[in-house]
């Protein structure tokens, strides 16, 4: 063979042989749903990370008409922190798949997947902070038959996804404030995701069901963010007592760690995770792949981000990513 023809043959050789290793780099391993009960929690991860599938009744529908706790889901305890800087967005264009994407920024905490079937309410999976039962890294809980802490876990999601393809998320903001209304009942600001995740078949019905509630938050304040598989997303927040609602414009939108009411966003926006998906979505249009949206919440990851999320809302399949390990990553569908 001609020298330069070997020589042409080799690069393409290589070529090939470096784009299917970028392709192919991914590692995803397959969740498959935990034994029931609290004493069903399983460690998947050594970073760590658990998985649990919680069978019993966390009495949320008592919960709601009353706002005091069940006995089991009192005293919880949430520590504050010094840098937050949560990043969502919803990429809904390719009617296949719908993306919700999530980081997760917060100081060192123990994750866990939330796996919930109520009989009243809609099959899902949401992130817990461990760390707001008490787990740490020298206190796990790998012994779950003798720490009843977990069974207060269904009322501490921080984000999560519902069998009918509604996504939601939170985000730490400088200031919410709900005015009180007497004729409602008043629950927790954790609360109103797992009020979403058991009961909304769509964003619409998301907005409603909050709306019926006055909601109390603590330190760090948040606002939300939620999306379904038919398109529609949107931001909700509370500004001087009353509840707003921000609509997608288009097959995407992102939200960040300020309050969009009264802002010109997504114009003249200061954040930089905030600039960079939108323009990323709004180049693409709002149609990303599954590896593109784990590479746009790589790309505004932080050195303080726990754990990635990429909620697939058509076909009910979550895939989590921990601590920047954006190579490898975990997946579950829980339609299956």
């Amino acid at each position: 063979m001609n020298p330069k023809m070997l020589i042409k043959s080799i690069l393409i050789l290589c070529f090939i042989a470096g784009c299917s290793k970028e392709e192919n780099k991914q590692e995803i391993t397959k969740i498959t749903t935990p034994n029931s009960g609290i004493s069903g929690i399983q460690k998947v991860d050594e970073f760590p990370f658990y998985v649990m599938y919680y069978s019993d009744d966390y009495h949320f529908d008592d919960y709601l008409e009353t706002g005091a706790y069940p006995v089991f889901a009192q005293n919880y305890s949430i520590n504050e922190a010094n840098s937050w800087g949560c990043t969502c967005f919803a990429a809904m264009c390719n009617s296949n798949t719908s993306f919700f994407g999530r980081n997760f920024d917060w100081h060192d905490c123990i994750p866990m997947l939330l796996i919930t079937n109520p009989e009243n309410g809609y099959s899902s999976v949401s992130m817990v902070d461990l760390e707001y039962l008490g787990f740490t890294r020298n206190n796990l809980p790998d012994n779950p038959s003798t720490n009843q802490r977990l069974s207060r876990s269904p009322y501490l999601p921080f984000d999560g996804m519902n069998e009918k393809g509604v996504a939601i998320g939170m985000m730490a903001i400088e200031a919410a404030n709900c005015s009180v209304d007497p004729s409602k009942v008043t629950i927790e600001e954790l609360e109103v995701i797992r009020l979403v995740l058991d009961y909304a078949a769509s964003v619409d019905e998301a907005i409603q069901l909050i709306g019926k509630y006055n909601i109390r938050f603590t330190d760090p304040p948040i606002h939300y963010m939620i999306a379904d598989k038919s398109g529609e997303s949107a931001i909700i927040e509370f500004v001087n007592g009353e509840m707003k609602v921000i609509p997608n414009n288009n097959p995407w939108q992102v939200c960040t760690n300020f309050i969009v009411t009264g802002t010109s966003a997504p114009n003249n926006v200061s954040c930089w995770r905030y600039n960079k998906v939108h323009s990323e979505l709004k180049d693409n249009q709002g149609i990303i792949n599954l590896n593109e949206a784990f590479k746009l919440v790589e790309d505004v990851s932080q050195s303080n981000t726990i754990w990635s999320m990429v909620y697939d809302l058509n076909n009910c399949t979550v895939n989590v990513s921990l601590s920047r390990g954006y190579s490898h990553w975990y997946q579950y569908n829980f339609a299956l």
